[in-house]
């Protein structure tokens, strides 16, 4: 039996949807033929989509589902965009809403939540997850400090900013370098690792080489910015043997792919499932209560795809310990908070931002008030009387 690509496109109000459907099914399969490729014509017509349906949607706009032929695509994740929404993409309004993948499509994570739980050695509750601030103008030796403030409060994994790049300043391996006593030191007291996911950057080839240059001098974690990179480097990245560590996958570029209404794709369907499908161990995305406008929607769409297939929810911009209850109410423990402000920036210092977090995940766990009134003094109380509660 042949297995199929399912997809979902919205058009707006005064769109033929049937026609343009029709156009996609055709013009990004197979296309049309003469009768020069008559003799061929069952072959031919095995490689075109077809429309399966078309619904009415409320204000005038229409669902239209299309089914393509697995065959048509390689099984990866750039194959696949570019025959679903190619050059349609440029025809006019329509936007990509989900994409329903045959079984055993592209690639699955190799750590996900559970193996990054693993080697955290962490069973139950959220992990606690910095981000190093300021993100420019830090030395190694910087980076090296602040983590050591953090790393004996309890925290979990610590990140760069995506927009740090391999500079001279900081370069990338001396950072490493510079942070690797740290997380030894908390190791062989503690007995739990810390990951930090360091950013790559660079051409593809430097990208490669730069992770396996990392992964081999002991680095236990990656940071991609795989919009701006490209699924090929995330896959390249998740499927190569000498980079054996999880891979957290950063959002930066989605709002050009999926904010718009009426074009491009839902960030479900970037966020989730095609990062999912190419071998992301974790993603970050915007929590609706943060910093910036994030439908609730949205979020729990995209924490729904991951969450299917292993994959670790994220939620990022804005996150502080005030927040605790409202995510932990709304998605549970299984999750990865990530804080930069909500922990840098704690008016008693990074380290009490951590036991911040830490203090709320108890106060949760033993059903206790996370309102400020019935805090006592501390780095909980200190966290929601600077940035409030969600």
């Amino acid at each position: 039996m042949s297995a199929y690509i399912e997809v979902d496109y919205q058009f707006p109000a005064g769109v033929d949807a049937q026609r343009q459907a029709q156009a996609i099914a055709i013009g990004q399969t197979a296309g049309s033929w003469d009768a020069r490729f008559q003799h061929r014509e069952e072959q031919l017509r095995g490689h075109l989509a077809e429309v399966r349906a078309v619904h009415d949607l409320p204000e005038g706009r229409h669902l239209a589902t299309i089914r393509f032929p697995a065959e048509n695509v390689d099984g990866r994740m750039g194959s696949l965009l570019t025959m679903i929404f190619g050059k349609y993409s440029l025809a006019g309004p329509a936007k990509v809403m989900s994409i329903r993948l045959p079984e055993g499509y592209g690639q699955s994570c190799r750590f996900g939540l559970a193996g990054i739980r693993e080697k955290l050695n962490v069973a139950e509750r959220p992990l606690i997850m910095a981000i190093f601030k300021p993100a420019l103008g830090l030395s190694a030796g910087d980076h090296a400090e602040i983590l050591a403030e953090v790393a004996m409060a309890g925290l979990d994994i610590i990140k760069d900013d995506e927009i740090l790049p391999d500079l001279p300043s900081a370069a990338t391996l001396a950072r490493w370098e510079a942070c690797a006593p740290i997380i030894e030191a908390r190791r062989d007291r503690t007995g739990r690792d810390l990951l930090y996911a360091m950013n790559l950057s660079g051409d593809a080839r430097q990208v490669q080489e730069q992770a396996r240059q990392l992964v081999a001098r002991g680095a236990n974690a990656l940071l991609l910015n795989v919009l701006a990179y490209g699924f090929p480097m995330l896959e390249a990245l998740a499927a190569d043997p000498e980079v054996n560590v999880p891979i957290f996958a950063h959002p930066a570029l989605a709002g050009a792919w999926c904010a718009a209404p009426d074009y491009g794709f839902t960030y479900a369907s970037i966020l989730g499932t095609a990062m999912s499908y190419a071998g992301a161990d974790a993603v970050l995305y915007p929590a609706h209560y943060g910093s910036l406008p994030f439908p609730e929607a949205d979020e729990q769409a995209i924490v729904a795809a991951l969450r299917a297939r292993g994959v670790a929810p994220v939620p990022s911009a804005g996150v502080h310990p005030g927040m605790l209850g409202a995510i932990l109410e709304d998605y549970g423990p299984e999750l990865i908070l990530n804080a930069g402000t909500g922990i840098m920036d704690h008016p008693m210092g990074p380290s009490s931002g951590v036991l911040a977090f830490h203090e709320g995940l108890e106060r949760w766990q033993e059903g206790a008030s996370l309102k400020l009134s019935d805090l006592p003094a501390g780095p909980l109380r200190a966290a929601v009387e600077k940035w409030g509660a969600a």
